[in-house]
């Protein structure tokens, strides 16, 4: 559906007035299309990354290539969703936090729809979640909650349902009139 402003009202989660190009810790979340399982799978509380997580690792750890003025902090991949702390060392105003995941999401899109011989497809949600980390505290809780989130994958708010809604169905086209509808289960 096209984006309408009259029907469509997204908030952003941006403090308003905060200059995301100035120096300063950030953890940012960035989930998958559709929270598709794409990046992998856990199995036994660790990360086993498809071949498309592993573009999405190369990438971000390239991000310091592409954005010299950048550190990177912890980082995991999970199978529909990313979480990783961004530290901007200095104010580079052509390089804010929206250009750096902008840019991820870019190279890495590029790069797994190459793979899959296809292109526009979508393969990241529109936005991101950030927080800016204020403290030494705060810093130390996100780092913990990123290195643990393998092993509390099945309680994860984005681990995937096992029943799945009307909308969760697969349209497969048998000619020009019919369609087949299949209902996943597991």
């Amino acid at each position: 559906m096209k984006y309408n402003p009259n029907i469509h009202h997204r908030r952003s989660i941006r403090l308003p007035g905060y200059d995301y190009s100035q120096p300063g810790a950030y953890f940012v979340t960035i989930c998958i299309w559709q929270r598709q399982c794409l990046l992998g799978d856990i199995e036994e509380q660790n990360m086993l990354l498809s071949r498309y997580g592993e573009v999405v690792k190369f990438n971000w750890f390239n991000l310091k290539t592409v954005y010299p003025h950048i550190e990177l902090d912890s980082f995991v991949i999970m199978p529909n969703h990313i979480h990783g702390i961004i530290i901007i060392k200095n104010q580079d105003k052509r390089h804010g936090l929206s250009e750096i995941v902008r840019g991820f999401k870019t190279f890495s899109s590029s790069r797994i729809n190459q793979l899959r011989r296809v292109s526009g497809i979508q393969v990241w949600q529109r936005g991101y979640y950030e927080h800016i980390i204020r403290d030494e505290t705060t810093f130390a809780k996100i780092q913990q909650y990123i290195i643990n989130n393998p092993y509390k994958w099945e309680t994860d708010e984005m681990y995937p349902s096992k029943k799945f809604s009307n909308s969760q169905r697969i349209n497969i086209k048998l000619d020009s009139k019919n369609l087949l509808l299949m209902n996943l289960r597991s």
